[in-house]
């Protein structure tokens, strides 16, 4: 936590501690040890709000963040620069510095709420207010799933609030990116995946992270995505699937997909970057694919009874202490 100067050193640096190299400065007048990692996305959240007058808040990504959503990071898609810290601080007088801007949006008071010590906005509002300055459509619906991946908001909190905001700045661009959004999503790069499937390679909705059962009840796999006519499943393989351990897994894995008949074509990491390949090696990858009948085909994601759902937030609200830790395992495994 930043301190302010104390003369006596109790609670905090004195004149002199301050002008060492032992401590930084985080704002006016506040000061932490040098030692503190100022990287951090939560440390950089606590300094920032800092500043916060009173009826402020932390917004966005980082309020996001700071009530448990990991995927927030607090950094640019490709990792190299810091994003900025927005907090709400109405008509006061307060600047943007670097590490955090201030936006003068009404904030009312039921949309306000302390966690861990700082005031941030409603999950919805700081996920409204990713969706709605977001670089574009495709951003939009990628900071919509990764708070749903936390169980943050859902499509339908999500529509209801952006009724309530007509008017406001991006609300176009949220609403139009809503539709495109889905609650079982793991990780940005299979919702980019999904969006070049859909709108790039111009292919049916697939299901995401649907597991796909043999017809005798076993457990197959869930494919990060599944296109249900042709029997394509699409996976993306980050960095961790590059370790040569994993790489026996996904194999081993994959060909269990295949002996039942599904068609597989995998996106890595950079692929995002070159659309037109990745929508060429979907394409024919979905040409080989065998576009059985239900009645024919040796998979199915029909539920036997022993499987518990958690495709959508509800599902996953729904669920208590020891079940979320027993159900959600693997989804913790693949982030």
């Amino acid at each position: 936590m930043p301190v302010r100067v104390d003369p006596s050193g109790m609670s905090g640096p004195t004149p002199r501690n301050v002008r060492s190299r032992r401590w930084r400065r985080t704002s006016r007048g506040l000061f932490v040890p040098s030692s503190v990692d100022g990287t951090l996305p939560e440390q950089r959240t606590l300094e920032a709000s800092m500043v916060l007058p009173l009826g402020g808040a932390v917004t966005g990504w980082a309020a996001l963040r700071w009530c448990g959503s990991h995927w927030f990071d607090g950094l640019t898609p490709d990792g190299r620069r810091q994003l900025p810290v927005t907090l709400l601080t109405g008509d006061h007088n307060i600047r943007s510095q670097p590490g955090y801007v201030v936006s003068e949006e009404r904030r009312p008071l039921h949309e306000l709420m302390v966690v861990d010590g700082i005031v941030v906005t409603t999950h919805v509002r700081s996920v409204g207010n990713e969706m709605r300055y977001a670089a574009n459509e495709r951003a939009a619906v990628i900071a919509f799933d990764m708070a749903a991946y936390a169980d943050l908001v859902s499509i339908e909190e999500m529509a209801a609030y952006l009724a309530t905001i007509s008017g406001w700045t991006g609300v176009p661009q949220a609403r139009a990116a809503l539709p495109s959004c889905d609650e079982n999503s793991w990780s940005p790069r299979e919702s980019a995946m999904r969006r070049i499937w859909e709108q790039d390679a111009g292919l049916p909705r697939p299901l995401c992270n649907r597991p796909i059962f043999d017809r005798q009840g076993n457990l197959i796999g869930a494919p990060d995505l599944l296109d249900l006519e042709s029997g394509l499943i699409g996976e993306y393989d980050g960095e961790l699937h590059l370790v040569n351990e994993r790489r026996v897994i996904d194999r081993e894995r994959e060909g269990k997909f295949r002996r039942v008949g599904l068609e597989c074509v995998t996106m890595v990491r950079g692929d995002s970057a070159h659309r037109a390949d990745i929508v060429r090696l979907i394409l024919e990858a979905r040409d080989r694919a065998k576009f059985e009948s239900e009645s024919d085909r040796l998979w199915t994601v029909e539920e036997p009874p022993w499987w518990t759902p958690t495709y959508t937030v509800a599902q996953r609200r729904a669920l208590d202490s020891s079940q979320r830790e027993r159900f959600l395992r693997h989804r913790r495994r693949a982030a």
